[in-house]
């Protein structure tokens, strides 16, 4: 009989704005809450699940080193924003009813736990959700990177990127109303044509380790849960065949 889902093993890739809402900045606890659920009626259907999640809704540290701070310090600190967003996501998901370990890159064993490999992995296969914060521990790389190696490093079947919008487009479609949106790109076509989906170094990674991205919104209930089985709208980046 075929399985209820596609994907045994994935990592989802939250943005830091995903979880402030409306606002400027900072987190909306509704929005946490939802996007909790979400995990929560993933992990019901049998998946392993880990997530990496960003910062920049409360410091992105692009900003900071455009705004004249030294470009490691401003990248330390932008990670530093991961762990207090994973910290809150971890605080939904459990009450919830999701057991969940927080795993930073930057060792800070008051908090959180360090990031072990072995570790991540016993945690998945014990239903836990696993919760990777702080990118990964180096100045100069994003979460987008951080995500490609964490799933690569997990050996997931699939890397969902949760968005603002649901898949890839050839045009902003908050802005042009006649955006088209791709059913499906090649690792290179996304490079070529420069479509703002991740940066070259996580695409390029996905592509040596033969990950797919699948690209949705995040701001739909239910949608996670939906593209993990195929359903819903989305856009898958893999090998042409």
């Amino acid at each position: 009989m075929p399985q209820p889902f596609q994907y045994r093993r994935v990592l989802l890739k939250l943005s830091g704005e995903a979880l402030m809402g409306d606002g400027s900045g900072g987190l909306d606890a509704a929005i946490v809450t939802r996007i909790a659920n979400d995990v929560l009626e993933v992990r019901q259907l049998g998946v392993e699940l880990c997530i990496v999640i960003g910062g920049g809704n409360i410091f992105r540290g692009v900003a900071g080193a455009a705004a004249g701070m030294e470009r490691a310090t401003a990248d330390h600190m932008g990670m530093l924003a991961t762990v207090i967003n994973a910290l809150a996501l971890q605080n939904a998901l459990e009450i919830a009813g999701q057991e969940t370990r927080v795993m930073s890159a930057i060792p800070m064993t008051t908090v959180c736990e360090p990031y072990i490999r072995r570790r991540a992995v016993r945690h998945m296969e014990k239903g836990r959700v696993v919760v990777f914060a702080a990118g990964t521990g180096n100045p100069f790389f994003t979460t987008d990177t951080a995500a490609a190696l964490r799933a690569a490093e997990m050996r997931v079947d699939g890397l969902f990127k949760g968005t603002q919008v649901d898949g890839v487009y050839n045009a902003d479609p908050l802005k042009d109303s006649g955006a088209e949106r791709f059913e499906s790109l090649t690792y290179m076509e996304v490079i070529s044509r420069n479509l703002k989906v991740m940066d070259a170094a996580a695409i390029l990674l996905a592509r040596e380790n033969s990950i797919p991205i699948v690209v949705f919104s995040i701001h739909h209930t239910g949608a996670f849960a939906g593209v993990t089985q195929g359903k819903g709208t989305f856009t898958i980046i893999r090998e042409e065949n």
